[in-house]
């Protein structure tokens, strides 16, 4: 029997799912234990007498991250925006209000580290940092807000009312952490800045932001100005040496590096070689090489997430790829930035890389966001 137009022209559709999204976190999360291994295995040995503390610890937040990212990538977003069947609130709402009273507490019972509070202690399991779950707020509430009314945002007053729904949030995350404030505000915009068809006044706020900032760091956090101190005179200022010790770990590597495991700056002259400071260890261990092939495979990541976030079902759904995709970028650019010294010393992580539970597990609750929006995409079968 011969097919009629209309059944040769119907299609079979299916769900998509990114699943080269998902082998490039999944890589991205092997190599980051791979290379805390090697920065810390040192420091482990010698302050826990076992060579694999770190790597065990974050093994498990890594794990853990991995199936609430898969669980999470099944779920439709959609759900963090309706109202829950018993006490008629949404999950959103509740987020907003939750990670308000953990930012709150930490400024008033938090851990004081380096100037400013951060952490929670939670004991044997460790620490929390709230700041960190702030960011999936803001990603998710932000493309929600602006979902309900993207066309205000053509004027400078639609802009300004996103703002002040963030506003609270931000205010206590600038008095805490002033860099996890800068990448919570890159967010904010760059969902607005997709969302807008006008894009003049974005201009005129971020040099009124970084005016702000400029009066904040230099009027009343001296440490802050400090590190900026640091910064330009690396080599004589009293907080200089871990970057310089981070540059000298750069240079000695050249091109192809010393090999996986040899670095000597891990031995006690970069501080905590496994946090901030691991890309100068990749640089110093796999050389200009290595540091050029992961820096290629953050590039890849953001690109697949770009994808996702121009295919999306939906306004909201792509919002919220483009928030995901804005905190990564910025903070992979604010991490080598700094350990290149090229800017001032922040104190952020590289994503899927550096030493932190809280740090891994929001990321990949992210990334499991983005694949759900990915999940609602019908292609041809």
């Amino acid at each position: 029997m011969s097919r009629t137009v209309a059944e040769t022209n119907q299609r079979k559709m299916h769900s998509y799912y990114d699943y080269s999204l998902l082998f490039l976190i999944l890589f991205l999360v092997c190599f980051g234990l791979v290379m805390i291994y090697s920065t810390s295995s040192y420091n482990a040995q010698r302050l826990y007498k076992d060579p694999m503390h770190f790597l065990t610890r974050q093994a498990l937040f890594a794990g853990a991250g991995i199936m609430v990212m898969l669980f999470v990538s099944k779920i439709d977003y959609h759900i963090y925006v309706k109202s829950l069947p018993i006490i008629k609130l949404k999950p959103i709402t509740i987020l907003y209000f939750l990670c308000l009273s953990l930012q709150t507490y930490v400024l008033i019972f938090g851990n004081a580290t380096k100037g400013s509070k951060r952490w929670i202690d939670l004991g044997s399991l460790g620490r929390f940092q709230p700041s960190e779950l702030t960011k999936i707020l803001v990603i998710v509430f932000t493309a929600y807000i602006v979902n309900l009314a993207p066309k205000k945002l053509d004027k400078f007053s639609g802009f300004i009312r996103v703002c002040l729904f963030i506003a609270p949030l931000l205010g206590l995350i600038v008095i805490e952490n002033l860099s996890t404030a800068i990448i919570i505000s890159v967010i904010l915009v760059s969902i607005c800045f997709v969302a807008s068809k006008k894009k003049a006044y974005f201009i005129t706020s971020g040099l009124m932001l970084v005016g702000l900032g400029l009066i904040f760091i230099f009027c009343f956090n001296s440490y802050r100005s400090d590190r900026i101190d640091a910064w330009l005179n690396v080599e004589t200022a009293d907080n200089g040496y871990q970057i310089l010790q981070g540059l000298y770990a750069i240079a000695s590597g050249g091109v192809f590096g010393k090999g996986l495991g040899e670095s000597m700056q891990k031995l006690g002259f970069i501080p905590e070689s496994h946090n901030d400071m691991i890309f100068s260890v990749i640089c110093e261990e796999l050389g200009l090489f290595g540091a050029f092939a992961l820096i290629l495979l953050f590039v890849l990541l953001i690109w697949r997430i770009f994808i996702i976030a121009i295919n999306a079902t939906d306004l909201y759904g792509g919002l919220i790829a483009t928030g995901v995709l804005a905190h990564i970028a910025i903070q992979v650019l604010i991490n080598i930035a700094v350990v290149t010294n090229t800017i001032p010393s922040t104190g952020n992580t590289l994503p899927f890389i550096s030493y932190g539970g809280s740090s891994v597990m929001v990321i990949l609750f992210e990334m499991g966001i983005v694949l759900s929006v990915s999940n609602q995409i019908k292609g041809e079968k």
